[in-house]
């Protein structure tokens, strides 16, 4: 029998709401949607300060983002395979919502199917547009 994909959430910050079971249940629908089986995924929940020093360091862009993605790939003792992390400015996702007049978790669930995305190996930054056009077929099946 395949492992069961799962989606660990650690908040530093937690905004009023219950957030985690809609963004798990996106997060597994997506990774189903894939056919990837028996996958990991660590997903921080935090603010612009904390996704800036992040940015700097691994990116080296000295500024916040939306949205970040550490691809790992390693196996899991059991077989499984850990995606890798992902962390998420709950600043920026807030500003981005209202500007697009969403809601926080709308703009959440867009967030984390992205950055399932990059996890998966996909890049909007090299490819030809690939990526966005998945992005935009998985946005449509799950109702984002």
């Amino acid at each position: 029998m395949p492992r069961s994909s799962s989606i660990t959430f650690v908040w530093q910050r937690r905004p009023s709401g219950r957030l985690t079971g809609p963004l798990r249940r996106l997060g597994l629908q997506a990774l189903d949607r894939l056919g990837i089986e028996g996958a990991e995924v660590g997903v921080l929940m935090t603010d612009d300060a904390a996704v800036r020093i992040l940015n700097r360091r691994w990116r080296g862009k000295d500024t916040p983002t939306d949205v970040l993605s550490f691809p790992s790939g390693d196996r899991l003792p059991d077989g499984g395979t850990y995606l890798g992390d992902v962390a998420i400015s709950l600043d920026t996702a807030g500003r981005q919502a209202a500007e697009s007049n969403r809601t926080l978790l709308a703009e959440l669930r867009a967030l984390l199917l992205h950055a399932i995305l990059h996890l998966c190996g996909h890049d909007h930054e090299t490819d030809s547009g690939e990526m966005a056009a998945l992005e935009a077929r998985l946005a449509g099946e799950l109702g984002l």
